[in-house]
């Protein structure tokens, strides 16, 4: 499996409503330092209905300012949608953050 596919499965484990850090994602799959390459992944993502990048924010809780579909409020909205509150382009890790897996 390469890279950006470890990536995109591990993504798809995230439930709705809840986030996770670029390097939450690299600790995940076997590459701790590796939380730039898991944003390179993320803007490269072919499938991002499937695959749902919109739910990955920074180590606090801010969103992407170049959001790869659309920029920042398209994942905003993205995120209100599956019932997360985004305010001033953060969101809450101490409500949202997942930690399964």
């Amino acid at each position: 499996m390469t890279f950006d596919q470890s990536v995109y499965e591990y993504l798809k484990t995230v439930p709705k409503g809840k986030v996770v850090t670029y390097g939450m994602i690299a600790r995940a799959i076997g590459r701790p330092r590796a939380s730039r390459q898991v944003g390179n992944a993320l803007h490269r993502n072919p499938t991002p209905v499937v695959v749902p990048c919109h739910r990955v924010v920074n180590r606090e809780g801010r969103l992407a300012p170049a959001f790869a579909f659309g920029g920042m409020d398209v994942q905003a909205s993205l995120l209100r949608a599956e019932g997360v509150e985004v305010l001033d382009g953060y969101v809450d890790l101490g409500k949202y953050l997942w930690e399964g897996n």
